[in-house]
C-alpha cells in the first residue's frame, strides 16, 4: 500500500480505503449548488413558452424583478431550450456613409386582455453604414402612413440618405411593366423625388438583398416586441423610441463591431438636411372621400366642401385649431376644429 501510494501520488489512507472496500467505492452526490437564477426559471420557462429566447430580453425583465446575477449564467440555462438555425451563405454588400438607408415592414399579432386577436405593423429604417435605426408602430400599412414614417426616420437620423432600399410592396410599386421596370406608386414617387432621395426596388423574391433591415426587424421583433406591454398605440411608440435610444442604436452592433450611436455622428454630415415643416405638410395630410351630400368626415365630425367635390378624394391637414381641407395643392375650405364628434361645419352657401 505504501508503494502504491508513493506511485500515485496519494495517501496510503485512500489506498487503504480501497484495497479494504468490497467493492469500487462511489463518489457521493454532491448537493445541488444554489443559483441567483434559480427563483427565476419559472419566469423564463414561461417566457420561452412564449416564444421569447433572446437573453438580453429576458435579462432585462428579470433584473427589474430583483436578479442581480450575470448574464452568462442566463445563456447557460436558456441555451438548450433555443433552436439552431441553419445558416445560409451570402454575399455582403457595404456601402459609404449617407449612401444607402434599408426600409421594410414587420406584422406582429398580439390578444388583447378580452381575448380578441389584433395586428399591427413596424416601419424600420436602417442606415446601411452606421447600422443606426428608426422604428414606428402603426395600424394600417398604407401610402400616408409609410410616408408619415419616413419623414419621422428622417427627422430622428438627422437626414436623408441618397437612396434608399425596397422590396415591391404595393406602397412603393403597383407591379412592374412587360420591360421589367417598375410601376411606381405615384404618391410615394411624388414624395421621393420632393425629398430627394432615390428609391430603389429589390429583384422580386429577393428580399436579402436588403439584409440589414431585415435582420433589423428580426431584431426588433426578438430584442423589442415580445417584450413589450403597452396600452395604446402612442404608448407602444413612446417606449420604442427610449428602447432605440437606450439599447437597440447604444448596443456594439455584431457586423461593425462599433456603437450605431456613435457611427450616425460620423455618418449624419453625410445626409441631405432633413425637410422643413413646409414642405413635408402636404404629405401629412390624409386622404377621405367626400360623401355625396359634400361633407367629410373627420374624427366622428363631419365638414364640408363645396359641392362639386361630392364623390372626390381630398386631403384633410389637421391642426390643433383648425381642420384645412385641399383638393390637389388647392384648398378647398378652413373650419374651426370640433372638440365634440357628430358636429356639422358647413362652408358658405352650403
Amino acid at each position: 500500500m505504501r508503494e502504491i501510494a508513493r506511485r500515485l501520488g496519494v495517501s496510503r489512507n485512500t489506498v487503504r480505503k480501497y484495497v479494504r472496500s468490497p467493492e469500487i467505492p462511489k463518489q457521493k452526490p454532491r448537493p445541488p449548488v444554489k443559483s441567483k437564477l434559480d427563483p427565476y426559471k419559472d419566469y423564463i420557462q414561461d417566457r420561452l413558452a412564449k416564444g421569447v429566447n433572446n437573453c438580453e430580453v429576458l435579462l432585462r425583465e428579470i433584473r427589474e424583478q430583483g436578479y442581480t446575477g450575470g448574464r452568462s449564467i442566463l445563456r447557460e440555462y436558456v441555451h438548450p431550450f433555443r433552436q439552431r438555425r441553419q445558416p445560409q451563405a451570402t454575399v455582403r454588400y457595404e456601402t459609404k456613409p449617407g449612401e444607402q438607408a434599408q426600409v421594410d415592414f414587420g406584422r406582429y399579432r398580439y390578444i388583447t386582455t378580452d381575448g380578441a386577436s389584433h395586428q399591427i405593423w413596424v416601419f424600420v429604417m436602417v442606415l446601411g453604414w452606421s447600422r443606426a435605426m428608426y422604428v414606428e408602430f402603426i395600424e394600417k400599412a398604407d401610402v400616408q402612413s409609410f410616408i408619415r414614417c419616413h419623414i419621422n426616420a428622417f427627422e430622428y437620423l438627422g437626414g436623408i440618405p441618397q437612396k434608399c432600399l425596397y422590396d415591391n410592396a404595393k406602397v412603393v410599386t403597383l407591379g412592374r411593366d412587360q420591360q421589367g421596370n417598375p410601376i411606381w406608386n405615384e404618391r410615394f414617387l411624388d414624395f421621393a423625388l420632393r425629398m430627394g432621395f432615390d428609391a430603389r426596388l429589390c429583384w422580386p423574391y429577393r428580399p436579402k438583398t436588403k439584409g440589414k433591415v431585415e435582420r433589423g426587424v428580426d431584431y426588433v421583433e426578438g430584442n423589442f416586441w415580445l417584450g413589450a406591454r403597452f396600452t395604446d398605440l402612442t404608448d407602444l411608440n413612446r417606449q420604442s423610441i427610449v428602447w432605440l435610444d437606450t439599447v437597440a442604436n447604444p448596443r456594439i452592433h455584431g457586423t461593425t463591431k462599433e456603437r450605431p450611436i456613435d457611427r450616425l455622428t460620423i455618418e449624419r454630415p453625410h445626409l441631405a438636411p432633413a425637410p422643413g415643416p413646409m414642405k413635408v405638410a402636404p404629405f401629412l395630410r390624409k386622404e377621405h372621400k367626400v360623401g355625396r351630400d359634400g361633407f367629410v368626415t373627420f374624427e366622428g365630425s363631419r365638414y364640408g366642401v363645396p359641392w362639386t367635390l361630392a364623390g372626390q378624394t381630398v386631403q384633410v391637414e389637421a391642426g390643433p385649431e383648425t381642420i384645412e381641407i385641399f383638393y390637389g395643392e388647392q384648398m378647398v375650405a378652413v373650419h374651426p376644429r370640433s372638440n365634440r364628434p357628430g358636429s356639422y361645419s358647413k362652408v358658405p352657401g352650403q
